[in-house]
């Protein structure tokens, strides 16, 4: 995600804080693994491998027992998604793609229809306080009001109602931007003052919001006992291998089991039991340290030393890391420990306490997604670590699944495991386990020592650093083809790569358009340990990109050229939908238009676009309703840097811009993508 820098600014000041790059290890890049792929199986030469494996719906699990061929499997997958939808299953994308130009607002194909809603600063709990268009509510309104710079999201369907038109909404808030969150003229002080800060603490976390379509297509907030906003202030409960660990103690927790808070919710994900799995991305530059020597935990991930990002520290003493008392109970030394994890909430129980997930590592979380759950096997997802030479993981659970048996405490147990992409499109999962021989052993031979696991996830990036995981461009969302169980990541992109690796598959030196990459867990078994991978394809301009599934050498055409693939969802049909995240220079110039979101058949390589959104804002988040046939859409930070000002959106001249959801459905009553 395009964000505010990680490193010191002055407060109210912006800018991109996923440039600064922490790993310095030697570890293999991707580039470096592609160049000898490339060599040895000669990718250009045809194209990717036809689609099997095992589908994930109605009878899957029954089938699976017997070992039904893949035909089969994929046969049973569309009907029961057929019998959902209400249709038999059309070809997509087979709508009319929206051209590149540069609009005010959204645009969306001829025949589709695009509705604003869910805006933030719209009320949805508590006493309801209005939003004041010229900035002005506080810190406790804000607490009771949509979040600031919509991200990942789900729809929940709502028992007792028609699924398709009455659900609960689970709406990540990513970063603010002050300035549209202030009155115009504001003047950011140090020290910063307490309900400012209250206020942006209060705008970043997840909205909680039950919401109705209404007769004239319109969706509204419904003042339903679900709602509820869940802040940078909201009590959590710390479960897994890092409850209680000493490096979780705070002043607020002595015993290391609670914490406040959860901060920079980029992706996100949901789990077969039905909740809200929340992700904590570039969480670091929210605090400071200014000790001379300061734990590995902070520096690997780039924790400031002088100022953090909005200066909260000066209101809020939990943001300053430095040491200040004589134990770790005494102050807040480890309070950032407490951030980068994946945060479960259950949106059907208003009083429930979020449980940060420490099993499931910490770092820069960019979503977590499942695989379709098997009869009789464990729970597996997936998640990429969204910063420059990071790493791709995956999660285990202890336990399995049994249909209509669920364990609310699933993710509090599993295996932590972190990707190694070999040259000859072979790959290893590498368990982060302090009980494995080889883990143990690869860390003495780094000369790094781990007391304990929790130790390990506290240090989930140093972890995979001495296991040689392999280091890839800006690994941000993924999923996972509930057709057939292959995984999707989108790599954004890396200004880091030089012209001395450029190869066949990636002619370019640095590369700034990125690419998408899938893999299949051998045997068709997502917990297996060993895998293959290939690449989907090249993003790009229409003469510097490649789609293999289109033919050798094919490549993106005026209606599919983008840049920065970011956001990424294969819906309950089938279709890859591809959102973007250039930065505002590539929106501002060049051929691809503002950003935008794709729909792509990953069966024959067929791409569309099929929305871009208004100047200055990132498209992210996707869900739709089970029939398909009403989308939901985030545009966030829409006007970043002033681009369109005179046009604010969504709301038009004169206002604030502000980060909400394009509602999207087709004029005849049918099926998104058709």
């Amino acid at each position: 995600m395009t964000e505010p820098q990680n490193t010191p600014v002055p407060y109210g000041a912006e800018g991109d804080f996923e440039t600064e790059i922490s790993n310095t290890t030697h570890n293999p890049h991707f580039a470096d693994v592609l160049q000898t792929y490339m060599e040895r199986r000669g990718f250009l030469k045809g194209a990717l491998g036809a689609a099997v494996g095992v589908a994930l719906a109605g009878n899957a699990g029954e089938l699976l027992a017997k070992e039904t061929p893949v035909e089969e499997l994929e046969k049973a997958f569309l009907d029961n998604a057929s019998k959902n939808i209400g249709l038999p299953l059309p070809t997509r994308p087979t709508f009319q793609p929206v051209s590149t130009a540069r609009t005010p607002g959204v645009t969306v194909p001829a025949g589709y229809t695009s509705r604003v809603a869910l805006k933030a600063g719209e009320p949805i709990t508590g006493s309801y306080p209005a939003y004041k268009p010229d900035g002005s509510n506080t810190g406790a309104e804000q607490e009771q009001q949509i979040g600031q710079h919509h991200d990942g999201m789900h729809y929940f369907a709502l028992p007792g109602f028609d699924p398709n038109r009455r659900g609960i909404m689970a709406i990540n808030h990513e970063y603010i931007e002050q300035r549209y969150l202030f009155p115009a003229g504001t003047t950011f002080t140090n020290p910063r003052p307490a309900d400012a800060v209250r206020k942006e603490v209060a705008a970043h976390g997840v909205s909680i919001v039950e919401i109705e379509k209404q007769a004239n297509g319109d969706w509204s907030i419904v003042r339903g006992p679900y709602n509820r906003r869940i802040t940078g202030g909201t009590e959590m409960e710390i479960t897994g291998p890092a409850r209680g660990h000493p490096k979780m103690v705070t002043a607020y927790s002595p015993s290391g089991t609670m914490t406040r808070g959860t901060l920079n919710n980029c992706g996100n994900g949901y789990t077969p039991w039905g909740t809200y799995l929340t992700c904590e991305e570039n969480w670091a530059g929210y605090f400071v340290n200014r000790d001379t020597s300061r734990p590995r935990e902070h520096t690997r991930f780039g924790v400031p030393s002088t100022n953090s990002r909005y200066g909260w520290e000066t209101a809020q003493e939990r943001f300053d890391c430095s040491t200040k008392a004589a134990s770790a109970s005494g102050d807040f030394r480890n309070e950032v420990n407490n951030q980068g994890w994946i945060v479960e909430i259950d949106p059907y129980d208003p009083t429930s306490v979020p449980k940060k997930r420490t099993g499931m590592g910490r770092f820069a979380h960019e979503g977590a997604i499942f695989a379709p759950p098997r009869t009789g096997r464990p729970y597996v997802f997936y998640s990429g670590d969204d910063s420059q030479n990071e790493y791709i993981y995956k999660f285990v659970t202890r336990w399995v699944h049994v249909p209509g048996y669920f364990n609310s405490e699933a993710l509090a147990e599993g295996t932590l495991y972190v990707a190694k992409f070999n040259n000859d499109g072979t790959g290893q999962w590498i368990a982060l386990d302090i009980n494995s021989p080889a883990f143990r052993a690869a860390a003495q031979a780094a000369g790094v020592a781990f007391a304990d696991q929790g130790d390990v996830v506290i240090n989930t990036r140093l972890a995979a650093d001495v296991v040689g995981a392999t280091r890839m461009d800006r690994p941000e969302w993924g999923t996972v083809d509930p057709r057939d169980g292959r995984v999707y990541f989108t790599l954004t992109n890396n200004s880091a790569r030089t012209a001395a690796q450029v190869d066949a598959m990636n002619p370019r030196g640095p590369n700034p358009f990125g690419h998408i990459i899938r893999w299949r867990e051998d045997g068709d078994v997502q917990e297996a340990l060993t895998f293959r991978w290939e690449i989907l394809l090249l993003s790009g301009t229409e003469t510097d990109s490649l789609n293999p599934l289109k033919g050798a050498g094919a490549r993106l055409d005026a209606n599919s050229i983008h840049a920065s693939p970011d956001g990424l969802w294969i819906d309950y049909a089938g279709t890859l939908w591809i959102q973007t995240d250039m930065s505002g220079s590539q929106q501002s110039s060049g051929p691809f238009g503002e950003n935008s979101m794709l729909a792509m058949d990953t069966r024959t390589g067929e791409i569309r676009r099929f929305m871009s959104g208004p100047p200055g804002q990132e498209v992210t988040g996707v869900i739709t309703t089970p029939d398909l046939r009403t989308m939901f859409v985030n545009m966030q930070h829409p006007n970043e840097g002033g681009a369109g000002v005179a046009n604010a959106w969504p709301d038009g001249p004169g206002t604030l811009a502000r980060s909400a959801t394009v509602i999207i459905s087709k004029n005849d009553g049918g099926i998104i993508g058709t």
